[in-house]
């Protein structure tokens, strides 16, 4: 068992828990800027035509001719858009036939009709949720510096990036008659298809 350094995702992909359940301390990035393209504010789920990317509209920083680094703990969501009201559409259409959608609806619903100011909070709220309904004890702390190269730590904030594919061992999903299995999608995939048994699956990859 070791410590392990990542970055905080919304909801994250399968290999993110991998990772999770395998340490025996999970520091989560907290002082890093934000950076496009990444888990941060996106995740793929299995939808009727293939793989479907849900994504949290943000607020920029605008000014001409500047350019301006965020830290992501003061990202903040752009409401002005429903997109949590299409999230929560898109993963029940998705998901209502697989074997534990219902077994875990009540406990995500209240994420997608309480708005959120900021990124990280609603991410953080968003973990914690996974946890409890997977009973899973994670032991994790929030790191109060950024380190480039930290030392005497398993480093795995490339995780983030959603632009790089990764392939896990296969499991049950619910179009996969369809398209085939889509490696790598969000934990919500996972718990819907795989139910508490989703902890023995992380453990065994």
């Amino acid at each position: 068992m070791h410590e392990t350094l990542l970055h905080l995702p919304y909801f994250g992909p399968v290999t993110h828990f991998k990772e999770l359940v395998k340490a025996r301390l999970v520091w989560f990035e907290n002082d890093d800027n934000y950076q496009k393209q990444t888990y941060r504010n996106r995740m793929y789920v299995y939808g009727a035509n293939g793989r479907l990317l849900l994504n949290i509209p943000i607020k920029h920083l605008h000014s001409p001719g500047i350019k301006q680094h965020q830290k992501y703990r003061d990202v903040k969501i752009e409401n002005d858009f429903d997109w949590q009201k299409q999230h929560w559409k898109s993963l029940k259409s998705a998901y209502q036939t697989s074997p534990f959608f219902e077994f875990y609806e009540d406990d995500l619903a209240p994420l997608y009709h309480e708005k959120a100011e900021f990124l990280m909070d609603f991410n953080y709220r968003c973990f914690e949720k996974v946890l409890e309904c997977l009973q899973l004890e994670v032991n994790y702390k929030k790191t109060e510096e950024f380190i480039k190269e930290p030392v005497g730590i398993n480093d795995r904030r490339d995780l983030i990036n959603a632009k790089r594919d990764r392939e896990i061992e296969p499991y049950p999903q619910v179009f996969q008659d369809k398209e085939g299995f889509l490696h790598n999608l969000s934990i919500l995939d996972l718990m819907f298809n795989e139910g508490p048994n989703a902890i023995n699956y992380l453990k065994q990859l």
